[in-house]
């Protein structure tokens, strides 16, 4: 049975090594870099949609106070919408470098707005970028192997491995308590950072406890590795070294070729389509309707939106031969062409990223990696989740707008008082109000 006395025998040996002080030293700077990295990231994004969400409302009050009708209101207006950071973003960057987080949007045709922005990255795509994600995820398993590669073949080559074996009371206990008293110095650098910029960004005591229990597990895994590695009679005749070169193929396996080859085989089994081939395709679309005749447009409005079937039609003396209702409705067939390569892009990117949760379970980094993301809120899923928002939020501003369309009221500023506001998890509330 392990004693107060052996952990307390043991970190005076293992402190009082220079290497192991200076290996915390570099960790603790790391893990206090990285978090700075994506905390300052974060602030910025959460700046900048401050600073947008003021300026969205001013201009759009200013271009609403010089229209005079609806169809032109619906042009003219631009609206933000935005996926705001979570407080613990900084944590892991994730997707927001990959998938947009903001857009401008207005009552045209939505894919085009969507998509013209797609953005993709792989060279991030692979490691990662340099934030706290990617410090416990992948540079911590090196630092593990650093301080334990040579835990036990180190006494070997000193011939003292069979007399601290003998002396010891337990010599399961003396290793036992050597592994503590290294690694939870190593935790406690790498975790009390996090959990002062966590406090400081407001994150809850939950959410930080999940981060913290994510990187303990990881710390476990790559312990478990290094161990067994160690203690393998296959390798009971290796030295130090070559148990050091077996642990860091191991990492390099598991951290690098596994991701980055997973990740190409990926992309190449599942097919996806280019987000430019929905763009070409929704604009197509569009720009075709203008050469059709006009009953095509409306066949295909009121097959969606039979609620209008009564309202398509308009005075020819008044509107020559272009009519607001009629615009946003072939703007509207141009998403319906477009909308199976739409569902087909969304749906391949969450089976990507289903297939790719699977092949972390070979990868304790990428795991780790994946995890994080999930906690911090920037995950694939985060960011699909963001784009079904959009559409919502277009989907009840088309509503509103159709409505002063078909209906014809008289036009009244006052009535851009029910426009609809952009807010995260749009597609949540929307839900919640038509199961109410």
């Amino acid at each position: 049975m392990m004693r107060f006395t052996d952990l307390k025998r043991e970190a005076g040996f293992v402190f009082g090594h220079r290497q192991i002080k200076l290996t915390l030293l570099v960790v603790f700077l790391l893990s206090v870099v990285s978090l700075w990295t994506g905390f300052a990231e974060m602030q910025e994004q959460q700046a900048t949609v401050e600073r947008l969400l003021e300026k969205d409302q001013a201009e759009r009050d200013s271009a609403l106070a010089h229209q005079s009708n609806y169809g032109s209101a619906a042009y003219y207006t631009f609206h933000l919408t935005y996926s705001p950071p979570s407080p613990l973003a900084f944590t892991a960057v994730g997707e927001r470098d990959v998938f947009p987080w903001k857009h401008r949007i207005r009552m045209l045709a939505l894919e085009g707005q969507i998509y013209e922005t797609d953005a993709d990255n792989p060279e991030l795509a692979f490691l990662g970028r340099f934030d706290f994600a990617f410090v416990t995820s992948v540079l911590l398993p090196l630092f593990i192997i650093l301080l334990l590669y040579d835990l036990k073949a180190k006494e070997c080559e000193a011939r003292r491995f069979d007399l601290l074996n003998v002396t010891a009371r337990n010599a399961h206990a003396l290793w036992t308590a050597r592994v503590i008293v290294t690694l939870v110095p190593l935790a406690l650098v790498t975790l009390v950072p996090f959990v002062v910029f966590g406090l400081i960004n407001g994150a809850s005591l939950p959410s930080i406890l999940t981060v913290c229990a994510i990187v303990i597990g990881n710390i476990a895994i790559w312990s478990a590795i290094v161990l067994v590695i160690g203690v393998a009679k296959r390798f009971a005749s290796f030295s130090a070294t070559h148990l050091a070169s077996i642990m860091l193929g191991v990492w390099l396996v598991t951290t690098v070729i596994v991701p980055v080859t997973a990740h190409t085989v990926i992309n190449a089994v599942v097919e996806t389509p280019e987000g430019g081939d929905i763009v070409l395709t929704q604009r197509e679309a569009v720009n075709s309707a203008w050469d059709k005749p006009v009953e095509d447009t409306w066949r295909a409005f009121i097959a969606t939106h039979p609620q209008w079937a009564d309202y398509t039609e308009f005075d020819p003396e008044r509107d020559s031969s272009f009519n607001w209702k009629w615009y946003y409705a072939f703007q509207e067939v141009g998403d319906q062409t477009a909308s199976d390569l739409s569902k087909a892009y969304q749906a391949a990117t969450l089976q990507k990223d289903t297939i790719a949760s699977y092949v972390a379970l070979l990868s304790p980094s990428l795991l780790t990696q994946r995890l994080l993301s999930s906690a911090a809120d920037t995950n694939v899923s985060a960011m699909v989740g963001y784009e079904n928002d959009v559409r919502a939020f277009h989907k009840a501003l088309r509503k509103f707008y159709y409505y002063h369309l078909f209906k014809d009221p008289e036009f009244s500023q006052e009535s851009f008082e029910a426009l609809p506001q952009f807010t995260p998890n749009m597609r949540t509330l929307g839900e919640s109000n038509k199961e109410n």
